[in-house]
């Protein structure tokens, strides 16, 4: 009996500890990504803006369109963009965590899978500033096709990040794993977001590929796809199918468990390697 409530108060402790590690290592990366910065943690909400000012301009004025499946241009590339920078930044950033971390992993007991988690929860707290710039434009646009505030942006924060936080921890596992005994994953994985990107509707309407039966398929196999489109249909007021839920909890469920078990049968031989 003692013995059982050793290990239970071992337990917590440890949780404690990770919990407290975790937290340290998002403020710490957060801190550093804008540490040389004069503006700081402000550009977190001035990069997509300007971004969406650049993509907006061209798409707008040089190819004279103004909306993209019911939603004005500027919040429609903004919310894509938002959605994507989530993925493309956690997962980048948790690659090379372990490597990164290496006198950490080895020195103290920390759990390695703390590192790539506390990558993807930092690029969380990115996408609340992203969030934050997507209202102060649909504030500026408001009235405007499609833009408005409704009570189901409230499902961004529940059932929507949940799904996706899983997705990207998953996806995070793997490369991390991968980058410690295959180093040119980092250049590969550089090229492939680019053709994701590229087959993500971040600054195009879905409606654009409707006739070319293969080119919607690959984006309907795009996970990234679904998790767009389900953000999108909450700017718009619209609460997503129950199908939509499924296929998003799919996805970020499936994706971590095969993550993770990749992870947990790796961390082992992890320091070996690194």
């Amino acid at each position: 009996m003692k013995k059982k409530y050793i290990e239970t108060i071992d337990k917590k402790v440890k949780a404690k500890r990770s919990f407290n590690t975790t937290v340290s290592l998002v403020i710490r990366n957060v801190r550093n990504l804008y540490r040389n910065s004069v503006l700081g943690i402000i550009w977190t909400v001035l990069n997509p803006l300007l971004f969406m000012i650049v993509i907006s301009l061209v798409f707008s004025m040089l190819l004279n369109r103004h909306s993209a499946d019911g939603l004005y241009f500027p919040v429609f590339i903004l919310s894509g963009l938002t959605v994507f920078n989530l993925f493309s930044n956690s997962t980048t950033t948790a690659l090379q965590s372990l490597v990164t971390n290496y006198g950490l992993l080895t020195k103290t007991r920390i759990a390695p899978e703390i590192f790539p988690v506390a990558n993807v929860l930092s690029s969380v707290v990115n996408f609340f500033f992203s969030f934050l710039a997507l209202c102060i434009v649909m504030l500026i646009f408001l009235h405007k096709e499609g833009v408005g505030f409704h009570l189901t942006m409230l499902m961004t924060f529940f059932p929507y990040l949940p799904a996706y936080i899983l997705f990207c921890c998953g996806v995070s596992f793997i490369l991390s794993t991968t980058y410690v005994y295959f180093r040119d994953i980092k250049h590969i994985y550089s090229v492939f977001k680019k053709l994701l990107y590229y087959l993500t509707p971040v600054f195009y309407s879905f409606s654009l590929i409707e006739g070319h039966a293969t080119a919607k398929t690959v984006m309907m196999i795009n996970p990234l796809y679904h998790y767009v489109t389900y953000f999108r249909s909450l700017l718009m007021g619209q609460v997503p199918s129950l199908l939509s839920h499924v296929i998003i909890y799919a996805w970020g469920i499936g994706m971590f468990f095969i993550g993770y078990v990749i992870f947990h049968f790796s961390k082992k031989k992890i320091p070996l390697y690194i």
